[in-house]
């Protein structure tokens, strides 16, 4: 089996190529936009057609909540009408396409977990053109896996999870908004899910939603990681409700799990787990980037 797997420099990207040395029966083809840009039609198309991949794993997106919010053309152009044309290519090279999108398709207005059914109403600019991209998906062709996830961490590049941990070595004093309410998911988590989907070469195409079970506050989230680094006596955690920022956030975004839990038989950690196991390999190993 062939996957291609775009975006592949990001932190979901490279939990995929973390545990791809698991699944030795996958050739795999790890494209960064340097080397695949996947913007243009035609770089689509030769790859697709030296390459045939019976997979393509989409991890290419513009993720910059708050430069989108100015960037507005260039987030749509990755975000969407790249995806209609990676959509467009799939369909006629007869590849499944997995694509990952976000909690922020929503409002943030209802106080129960998100289904898959409820009505998406972005309140961001970020989030309209990842709902843009899941749009054209669905437009394009039939099949097709959308996962929805949210607060994406991991040991690699820039995010909340390494954010928090340099400055713990710091010691620097950290103000963590509890305004917002969503599922800190770990990136390892997911990659892994979408590999064994691919192994078992499932066809239970659709919209799905995956993020860590339970829910928390931002403030949550940084705070059981100085727990856990026996740190919260070192470093001075202040809650704050409010926190500036250009662009709106949903207040609440918890996923809820039921349908993908259901049609694949799995089991979704749940985020204070799966963030303890994080830390303690990042321990073992003494490895950040």
């Amino acid at each position: 089996m062939k996957v291609l797997v775009t975006g592949a420099n990001g932190q979901l990207g490279k939990c995929l190529q973390k545990h791809s040395k698991k699944f030795p029966e996958i050739e795999f083809f790890f494209e960064s936009s340097q080397t695949l840009n996947i913007t243009s039609e035609e770089a689509l198309t030769q790859f697709f057609n030296t390459h045939q991949p019976d997979f393509c794993i989409n991890c290419a997106a513009y993720t910059n909540v708050e430069a989108a919010e100015s960037e507005e053309k260039l987030a749509f152009q990755v975000n969407s009408e790249a995806v209609k044309t990676l959509a467009e290519t799939c369909k006629t090279k007869n590849t499944k396409l997995v694509h990952i999108s976000t909690d922020y398709v929503f409002d943030g207005l209802k106080h129960r977990p998100y289904l898959e059914t409820d009505s998406e109403n972005p309140i961001n600019i970020y989030g309209a053109s990842k709902l843009q991209g899941e749009v054209m998906i669905s437009e394009t062709m039939d099949r097709f896996f959308i996962f929805r996830t949210s607060w994406l961490y991991s040991e690699f590049g820039h995010n909340f999870f390494n954010t928090i941990l340099k400055k713990a070595d710091e010691r620097a004093e950290l103000n963590i908004t509890t305004e917002q309410i969503g599922t800190p998911t770990n990136a390892n988590d997911l990659a892994l899910f979408i590999l064994n989907l691919i192994t078992e070469n499932s066809n239970v195409f659709g919209l799905y939603h995956y993020s860590n079970q339970g829910e928390a506050t931002w403030y949550d989230f940084a705070r059981l990681i100085l727990e856990e680094k026996q740190l919260e006596q070192d470093v001075h955690l202040k809650a704050t409700f409010s926190y500036p920022t250009k662009a709106k956030r949903p207040k609440y975004s918890v996923l809820d799990k039921t349908k993908v839990e259901e049609a694949f038989n799995y089991k979704v950690p749940h985020w204070r787990e799966s963030l303890v196991g994080l830390l303690k390999e990042v321990n073992s190993e003494g490895f950040r980037s």
